[in-house]
């Protein structure tokens, strides 16, 4: 049977154009399927405060810049901002400054639906008025907004414009499927798989040459953007095995109940094995010492704090023991994030039998899933001096 999709392929020269959550406002849409994100970032924010803590003041008279790389389309970049400049206003007052100005600058791919977020945004304050009735302004956001598209891995901004950085959630998204990966004729090519866990140690090499490129591009930009006393606040997937192929959370995310949804269509005559092997999710979960040798590799940062974080369950259900519900989370949680690509890859028809068949094995193993998908990620509190 013949997929609408079937001469598409997603490839490393449009993955980058390509790729996003999936936007709107859906029921597998990204923005109400961030819940975990969201409780995530809860339980780090005292990492964020102690990052903010470091950052340098600046004049007045000069705007406070703030960016998050891979802000996607819902709730949680804006509530990250919020946090972020008005710990900013407090640390001013309570030095006895005057606040600047803040710019706020949201960060994502082209294809990300920018148009969500910002419907999302509060409304801004009166900027016609005098800076202290702007940030007085109850239930308004005392920031100018902006989106910023392009890929973190490159430059995005002028140099020295920034002061705060923030990051979460993302760079463990590479920058592209290692070509050798779905290369038949290389020893890394990825037969039978769908992603790196379980795979072989080609395989494992180069997803792991793929991250270590990324994110020396992306300390490399970030270098050149970030003003003198600013800071960054980092945090991605990361895994707490020595191996690559064991890529913990996200390995039983993607690795197992997907992959068997995968090789289902396989079995069923509804793709080829060559169509599903030349699907590889573009993830690497670094151990925290494969992080640490980029960024001490990069020189410009001192690091305050690097660290594996345990953030718990990727999967938001209210009633962990009703099977359906878990599995359609898993589901919705595979969709929202590996979604676009698997439509661009298969067509939207087959794209719906693969997450009918994620759902249904989700299901059947409700109980595995609620007692082991944990997710781990590293929290890295990095400045520029």
């Amino acid at each position: 049977m013949a997929s609408q999709g079937d001469n598409v392929v997603v490839s490393s020269v449009n993955l980058e154009k390509l790729l996003c959550m999936k936007g709107g406002k859906g029921e597998a849409s990204y923005a109400n399927n961030s819940q975990a994100q969201a409780l995530h970032a809860r339980a780090m924010l005292h990492h964020l405060l102690e990052t903010l803590d470091r950052v340098r003041l600046t004049s007045s008279e000069v705007p406070f810049q703030v960016v998050d790389l891979g802000c996607s389309s819902g709730n949680n970049t804006i509530s990250t901002i919020d946090v972020i400049i008005k710990h900013m206003i407090k640390r001013y007052e309570s030095s006895g400054l005057e606040p600047p100005e803040f710019g706020a600058f949201f960060s994502d791919l082209p294809s990300n639906d920018f148009n969500t977020l910002f419907q999302l945004l509060p409304p801004s304050a009166n900027y016609g008025g005098s800076m202290e009735e702007c940030l007085a302004a109850s239930g308004h956001r005392n920031y100018f907004a902006a989106a910023v598209p392009g890929s973190f891995y490159r430059r995005l901004f002028p140099s020295r414009s920034i002061n705060v950085f923030h990051s979460s959630f993302c760079l463990h998204w590479l920058s592209q499927v290692p070509e050798s990966v779905v290369d038949k004729r290389s020893r890394a090519y990825n037969r039978g798989r769908v992603y790196i866990h379980g795979a072989g140690e080609a395989v494992a090499e180069a997803y792991k040459q793929q991250f270590r490129k990324d994110l020396a591009d992306f300390m490399r930009a970030r270098s050149q953007e970030i003003k003198n006393g600013g800071s960054m606040f980092l945090a991605c997937l990361g895994r707490t095995s020595v191996e690559p192929t064991d890529q913990g959370g996200a390995g039983l995310l993607f690795g197992t109940h997907y992959q068997d949804a995968w090789d289902d269509l396989v079995r069923e005559g509804l793709i080829t094995r060559e169509k599903r092997d030349t699907f590889n999710i573009p993830v690497y979960a670094p151990s925290l010492q494969e992080f640490k040798e980029v960024v001490e590799a990069n020189g410009s940062y001192t690091i305050n704090k690097l660290e594996i974080f345990k953030g718990g369950s990727p999967l938001v259900v209210n009633h962990p023991d009703d099977a359906a519900e878990v599995g359609r989370a898993l589901a919705n949680s595979c969709r929202s994030v590996s979604g676009v690509l698997v439509d661009a890859h298969i067509g939207d028809r087959l794209s719906e039998e693969l997450f009918l068949r994620v759902e249904r094995r989700g299901t059947n193993h409700a109980k595995e899933l609620v007692e082991k998908l944990q997710f781990y990620h590293i929290v890295a509190s990095l400045s520029f001096a």
